[in-house]
């Protein structure tokens, strides 16, 4: 009788720990995205003590990202086939394990396992925390629950940048990873205090779609790889056109699959859905745009204008603090003024405020100008989650939160892909000029993107 009243509390918003869920939770999703970043900073010391070569330098950040982004739905359907509180449990245990086998890395290779370990476990984790967060909020405490959520998220990246600094500086490269293990052992062991049972659909239980499961992954990794080939090669190298191909085939594979397996892995019908459509526009935008800035700010900092990485990281704490502000904004925000008002908004501060550093290539003016553009980039993160989840029911928690978050991976890439090759000449052989037209091409694709929120998001969300 307990458990099923507990069950109840917590299908209708009202279960009494659902904050202290979401404080935990929160902290998980901040640890996945922190360490795209703070590793990024710290790789250079990483190298020089491991003797890593470029390739497998560029593998230190890439194995995370790919493993991350290609099993995300996988995630996320295991989260509403087995329960999201498993899922959670065995993302936190891996990540730690993950962790502390890259911290103790003394070559190469490990250091290459633990991270494809850690971006196994973020894909399981991610996607059936979000659908934790969904199922225990409703109504417009879910909103403020996914503005807290997309805040912690938001900031995680440029956070990362400060931390990788003082870390490097400070203790050495392996307390990035040491830093997750105590984090991770303190959720793991209040997280089954606090959470309720949530267990999966009531019904029988369909077998996991094993082929679904291997199409989809590597379709999402061929087009994140792809992007991030791009990046560094172009558009039109034979390697980024052969992984891209590979991706379409696959996609296209997949397509097939979901429409004849017994039991698919996701209903394609989900994606046709305007309300999840628009969000996985929204997120994708929001993130291509947040890592974009961050990617052209990290080098104008350090190359252009000669900043050390600990000096480029506290240059990055009024954007981290600003993307958080307006992510705990946005979720006030959007019951009041609607998604699409919010949405259209948050996309016109952002091209507003990236045309700052456009015009004026200058620390200050990309401070300053970056920071105003991160309240609005922070405002859509909360847009997209509540447009694409505030209409999904618990039984597909899991592979709607698992869509987004691949979508978010999607838009890291493009952002990265499409930021280096406009500034290409200016981070090969220096000056602002490239710096200027990628940050301006950014402000552009921002103020397009307003026009294309006011028709695709609906407008108003309707009740959860």
């Amino acid at each position: 009788m307990a458990t099923t009243r507990t069950q109840a509390v917590a299908r209708e918003g009202v279960y009494p720990k659902r904050w202290l869920a979401l404080a935990l939770l929160g902290i998980a999703q901040f640890m996945l995205i922190l360490d795209v970043t703070v590793v990024a900073i710290a790789l250079p010391q990483m190298s020089a003590d491991l003797d890593l070569t470029r390739e497998v330098a560029t593998w230190v950040v890439a194995a995370y990202t790919l493993t991350f982004g290609g099993l995300m739905l996988l995630g996320g359907r295991s989260a509403d086939l087995f329960g999201s509180k498993p899922i959670v449990y065995a993302g936190l245990l891996t990540f730690t394990a993950g962790s502390l086998l890259a911290g103790v890395a003394d070559n190469g290779t490990a250091l290459l396992a633990g991270r494809v370990a850690q971006g196994l476990a973020a894909a399981m984790l991610s996607p059936a925390a979000l659908s934790v967060v969904v199922r225990l909020f409703t109504g417009d405490e879910r909103n403020r629950a996914l503005g807290i959520w997309s805040a912690l998220g938001g900031g995680g990246a440029a956070v990362g940048v400060l931390l990788g600094g003082l870390i490097t500086a400070g203790p050495g490269w392996p307390w990035v990873f040491f830093l997750n293990i105590p984090l991770g052992l303190i959720v793991l062991a209040a997280l089954p205090r606090v959470l309720p049972p949530l267990p999966p659909a009531a019904g029988p239980r369909p077998a996991l779609d094993v082929l679904g499961v291997l199409l989809v992954t590597g379709a999402t990794g061929s087009a994140i790889y792809a992007l991030t080939t791009a990046g560094e090669a172009g558009w039109a190298d034979a390697q980024t056109l052969l992984a891209a191909g590979a991706a379409v085939l696959l996609y296209l594979l997949f397509g097939w699959r979901q429409k004849t397996a017994a039991s698919p892995l996701m209903d394609l019908g989900l994606l046709t859905r305007r309300p999840v459509g628009a969000g996985v526009f929204v997120i994708l935008i929001a993130t291509a745009l947040m890592v974009a800035v961050f990617f052209l700010g990290t080098f104008f900092f350090q190359q252009s204008a000669g900043h050390g990485p600990l000096t480029t990281g506290v240059l990055f704490l009024p954007i981290a603090v600003a993307t958080m502000a307006g992510a705990s904004l946005g979720g006030r925000l959007i019951a009041r003024m609607g998604a699409r008002t919010l949405g259209a908004l948050g996309m016109m501060i952002a091209a507003a405020g990236l045309l700052v550093p456009a015009m004026w290539p200058h620390t200050a003016a990309i401070t300053i100008g970056v920071s105003f553009g991160a309240l609005g980039i922070g405002a859509l993160f909360v847009v997209a989650s509540a447009t694409a989840l505030g209409q999904i029911g618990p039984e597909e928690a899991g592979i709607a939160s698992g869509l987004l978050s691949t979508f978010h991976e999607f838009g890291a890439s493009i952002g990265v892909a499409t930021a280096s090759s406009i500034a290409a000449l200016s981070l090969v052989a220096g000056g602002d000029t490239g710096f200027q037209q990628a940050f301006g091409f950014a402000a552009g694709a921002a103020a397009v993107a307003a026009v294309v929120s006011l028709v695709v998001i609906p407008r108003r969300p309707r009740a959860a």
